[in-house]
Formats: C-alpha cells, structure tokens, sequence
C-alpha cells in the first residue's frame, strides 16, 4: 500500500508563522492553555519514572527499561513533537524534558535549525524512530493535516512507551471552516467525538477531551461568515491582527486555562485531547 503523503502548508505560511508565533494573541494563548496541560501530565510522567525507580530498588521489578522509554529518569522526558512547524512548540516542550521534533516541511526545518532545536525531516505517517521510544508525544494543530488521520495517530502511539501519553490539539467543527483551513491544506476539522473516536481506535484510552478558545468563538465565527460573504481570502489569518491588542487578548484566551483545570469546555474553536498509550 502505497504511504500517504501529508501536504505541508502553502509555502508563504511558514515565514508568516516564524514572525507571528511569539506575539500572535492565539499563539500565546494557546501555549497558557497547553502549558497548563503539560505540568500536569509530565508531573504524572515523573512520579511514574519514580514509583518505577524505588519498585526496581526494592527489587519488586527486574527490568524497569520494560515500563520506561529509554533514557527517560525521574528529572528528565522525552518528548516527541509531531508536526514540530518552525519550532516555537518545541522552545516550550524544551521546558519539560528533551524535546525533539519531526515535520515534512524542509522551510520549516530551516526555521527550527536556526533557532538550534532538535529537529528532522519525517512523515506524520511513517515517524522515523524506533518504537517505545518516547514518554510523551504531542500533535498541536497537526491530525488535521494527514490524509491518514488514523495512520498518524498508531504512528504516535507506535513510539511511546508503556504508558505514555499524547496531547493532542485540532481544530473543531467543519462549519467554522475558513481561509486558514485553506491555505494550512488541512483536510478536516473535527468534533469532539471525532477525534476521540478515532484516538481509541488507534489504541489510546482518553483522559481528557474538551473544546477550548470558547472566548474568541464568536468573533472568529462572524469573521469567517464574513470573509465567505465577500471573498476576501487574506494570505493568512494570522495578518488579521491588531498588534496593540496582541499582549491583551493572549492574556484573555490563555485565561482559559484557570477554566480548564477543573472543568471541560461545552464548545469552542478547538479541541484538546490529553490520550494515553494502553
């Protein structure tokens, strides 16, 4: 069977992306919202690595290399970021354990070597590393893009370690879909019940699965209505911006993360998914 072949974005959207990432209000505010994630999970990920180190002490268990991905200790992770882009996932992932990142794009592979980060060249779809290699994997924005959704998805599970977990991020419903879906070359945007769906399927069982970027869904929905109306097709979405509010509308969508900790979001523009390997 012939393997897939994940289209990148439109070339131009790259450049874009490595001017925008660290200001854009939506950028910034993801990452609060998965950063929050992340503590959480690498937290569990560490305590796991400890439980494991004191039962291989006490001589409960013979082999710990078994139920932790190679290399992995209690201080340090190693983390996988599928569809690493031009590397402003991979500075955050960094902050939680040795980050490396994979992507199709040799543009964005140029960003990510420019800024020294661990990156190479792979398909979503055929990810170039052994199996189990890996306690966390992330997919922030990537699912979307695969002509395989599926296929991705074993790959992820495919290099994680007994145990391990993915975060996983997409955007929601087909309805919302707009100029940025276009020129990203995505190929869906899914739902809730979607994409959990089809991370069980895949051999995930889900811990967590919620909407988010409820604060700025009507707003975009209104903008997207519009630009359909008159067929504006900017170059992306993301030169639609007011850089005066840029600090403060970060501030205003990353304030969701406060929300997400005890609770899931009834709807929104994305959708975030916390999967761990079974």
């Amino acid at each position: 069977m012939k393997t897939p072949v994940t289209k990148e974005m439109q070339v131009h959207t790259y450049a874009i992306m490595n001017r925008v990432e660290d200001s854009h209000w939506w950028f910034v505010g993801r990452r609060a919202i998965l950063e929050n994630f992340l503590v959480q999970i690498c937290s569990e990920s560490r305590l796991q690595a400890a439980n494991l180190a004191e039962e291989f002490a006490k001589g409960k268990i013979q082999d710990i290399g078994k139920d932790l991905p190679e290399g992995d200790t209690q201080s340090v992770i190693r983390i996988l970021d599928v569809g690493c882009g031009t590397g402003v996932n991979l500075e955050m992932l960094a902050k939680f354990g040795e980050a490396e990142g994979v992507d199709v794009s040799d543009d964005a592979l140029k960003f990510c070597k420019e800024k020294g980060l661990n990156a190479q060249k792979g398909l979503a779809e055929k990810l170039p590393f052994e199996d189990e290699s890996f306690s966390l994997a992330t997919a922030l924005d990537v699912i979307e893009h695969l002509d395989n959704d599926t296929l991705g998805l074993k790959e992820i599970h495919r290099v994680l370690g007994k145990n391990g977990q993915a975060l996983i991020f997409v955007p929601a419903f087909m309805w919302l879909w707009g100029v940025q879906d276009d020129i990203s070359n995505h190929r869906i945007r899914y739902t809730r019940k979607q994409i959990t769906e089809k991370i069980k399927k895949s051999g995930f069982k889900i811990e967590r699965a919620t909407y988010a970027n409820i604060t700025f869904f009507i707003p975009i929905f209104i903008g997207r209505f519009f630009m359909k109306l008159t067929g504006i097709k900017p170059k992306s979405e993301n030169n639609i911006n007011v850089s005066a509010l840029n600090g403060l509308f970060g501030k205003i969508f990353g304030a969701e993360r406060f929300w997400l900790k005890y609770a899931n979001i009834p709807f929104g523009v994305s959708i975030i998914v916390v999967a761990k390997k079974i």
